[in-house]
């Protein structure tokens, strides 16, 4: 990419058509990235626009700095946004993530990015209310810029190497902050081995949302049962016999997260407790994909399951007031979640 060629204030109206037509837009209006705005940016977040972050597929391009900061004063960004974006970017290029198969998948996988740690405080982003809807510039804009990178300088491009069928809203910006403060348990970036006061970025390869809702069940048993029922997606059997990509993302509000947690329940148990009860019998399913499931190797009682163990999913608290989680599937392609310190 090259920098606007425009002046900061003048000719915005043809700024965004001529931006549009070369398709680097995801077709949303966007900021031009004038050379000033794009090294303001850089000097900010005091880095070499030169240096390479990562080699990011389908195109297998070197990614530098500069490269990712026209790609977040595209999306809105404020200059300090942009090592979180750097960060989310260098973890979605690690192979464990997969990021080939999401990018180019017919699936309707993306990347979800989750923010832990003070930098979260500091960029005033969202983990409360409407943690995954609109109305944080943060939220919203380092999360459209994650997608622009991948877009323009990884070269997923809509009907070219992105082959979505349907796609999803997601894939225009999915980026949210855990909770910590009325979390009842370790952070998900503590969990992953990080200090508790490190700022970290942790990217998951999802297919959309489901919500769950319970205002009911008052013991950590009786909300598993809930959870675990509304992650039986019979249409999310992937290659490996299980309902999903094998590590589930569950979001947590912490009025569900305290209830789990009572008389010291910890996390771990929560997920045993999920993890035991979402069975799906195989001969719910049609036949072909009751052979699929088979021969991935699941199934051998007679019951598939979201992951290869409890430990493989996933729980991060978000959210405000009210008794609304959410199951995010992981993608049914091979894909495990990837966290990386934010510089």
């Amino acid at each position: 990419m090259e920098f606007w060629s425009d002046t900061n204030n003048s000719g915005l109206d043809a700024a965004q058509d001529n931006l549009a037509e070369s398709g680097v837009t995801d077709g949303l209006p966007v900021i031009p990235p004038t050379r000033e705005r794009v090294e303001t940016m850089l000097r900010a977040a005091q880095v070499d626009g030169d240096e390479t972050v990562a080699v990011l597929p389908p195109a297998y391009a070197e990614v530098t700095w500069r490269d990712i900061a026209i790609n977040c004063v595209l999306a809105g960004c404020k200059p300090r946004y942009l090592p979180v974006v750097g960060a989310a970017v260098s973890a979605m290029a690690a192979p464990e993530f997969n990021l080939l198969g999401i990018a180019t998948t017919t699936g309707s996988a993306t990347t979800c990015v989750i923010v832990n740690g003070p930098i979260v405080r500091a960029l005033d982003m969202n983990c409360t209310t409407n943690a995954f809807g609109p109305g944080n510039r943060a939220n919203a804009t380092i999360g459209r810029a994650v997608r622009l990178t991948l877009q323009n300088a990884g070269g997923a491009r809509s009907g070219e190497t992105d082959m979505a069928t349907l796609g999803q809203p997601g894939k225009y910006a999915f980026c949210f902050a855990e909770n910590e403060t009325e979390s009842p348990w370790p952070a998900l970036h503590v969990e992953r081995g990080f200090d508790r006061d490190a700022s970290v970025v942790t990217v998951v390869g999802v297919s959309g949302t489901i919500e769950i809702v319970d205002s009911e069940s008052n013991t950590a048993a009786e909300l598993a049962q809930t959870f675990a029922q509304s992650m039986l997606i019979a249409g999310n059997v992937g290659s490996a016999g299980l309902l999903g990509g094998g590590e589930p993302l569950v979001v947590v509000p912490p009025e569900h997260a305290h209830v789990y947690a009572l008389n010291g329940g910890s996390k771990a148990a929560a997920k045993a407790l999920i993890y035991e009860r979402a069975l799906l019998a195989i001969d719910r399913l049609s036949p072909p994909l009751r052979a699929r499931a088979v021969a991935g190797g699941a199934a051998s009682d007679g019951y598939l399951r979201i992951a290869k163990s409890a430990n493989d999913v996933m729980i991060v608290v978000a959210g405000g007031v009210g008794r609304k989680a959410a199951y995010v599937p992981t993608w049914s392609g091979t894909t495990k979640a990837v966290s990386r310190q934010i510089s």
